[in-house]
């Protein structure tokens, strides 16, 4: 029987090193994110996540090393030529961010309206998306009169807009209670198959890491330190991974 040929990478990390104000937050970093995977990173609060997601997206550059994305080196893209490759990702930030001036239906078109498709166009696709989220009928709400979960999904929607084929999700079960968060994770697996996407999450919430995660990584002081299946994880022999997961006040991540 042959074996399954390893999908490609579609997004690597190498080196990867940043600080702010003489700390440092990402350090000599190294992550590869397989094609069509959903990766979870978990990780303290202060830990450096987002600022992990922001790098892969190319909103915050490297000090020193390298991100590819589909083999093209982010560092060698201009501003402007970085501009229009973000299009191949859809990031659902936390809470939402909605534009709490604008309807459900004008925040899921914005993206829309600034890559100038034509308004027949934008309105099909804001339909598609709303229904993706099962939130038909709610195009004209404002962000005001949502619960929370209806603002992720909102935001889900608006990260989708453009078909992108790179999810990356920040914290999206932040504040949410536990049927709700359920309700967001099999809602982030859902979007992912219909789109054949590849899923970037960051969470500290391990209960949604192992509904939603092929494989899981755990930042610590800048770098990845473990990073296996979520039933490999659970096993690994690593004091870190073992205080994360039991939620230990005392242990290396403490120190």
């Amino acid at each position: 029987m042959a074996l399954a040929a390893t999908p490609p990478v579609k997004i690597r990390l190498r080196g990867v090193s940043k600080s702010f104000s003489g700390k440092v937050v990402l350090d000599a970093l190294d992550l590869d994110v397989f094609e069509g995977e959903s990766v979870v990173v978990l990780g303290g609060s202060g830990t450096g996540k987002s600022v992990l997601l922001k790098h892969m997206i190319g909103l915050i550059r490297p000090d020193a090393g390298t991100i590819e994305v589909d083999g093209v080196e982010l560092g060698s893209l201009s501003n402007l030529e970085l501009t229009g490759f973000r299009r191949r990702f859809g990031m659902a930030f936390q809470e939402g961010a909605l534009f709490d001036s604008m309807t459900v239906w004008d925040n899921v078109a914005f993206p829309l309206r600034r890559a100038k498709w034509d308004r027949a166009r934008v309105a099909e696709r804001v339909s598609a998306c709303l229904e993706m989220v099962h939130l038909e009928g709610a195009e004209h709400k404002m962000p005001s009169e949502l619960s929370g979960g209806m603002r992720r999904r909102v935001g889900f929607a608006r990260a989708i807009a453009l078909e992108p084929k790179i999810l990356l999700f920040d914290e999206p079960n932040t504040g949410l209670d536990p049927v709700i968060k359920a309700v967001i994770d099999e809602l982030i697996v859902e979007l992912q198959e219909k789109m054949n996407s590849t899923a970037v999450t960051i969470t500290h919430d391990l209960n949604s890491a192992y509904r939603i995660a092929d494989r899981m990584a755990l930042l610590f002081r800048g770098k990845i330190v473990a990073y296996a299946p979520p039933e490999e994880f659970r096993e690994l022999d690593d004091a870190r991974v073992q205080q994360f997961l039991r939620g230990l006040p005392s242990g290396p991540l403490s120190d």
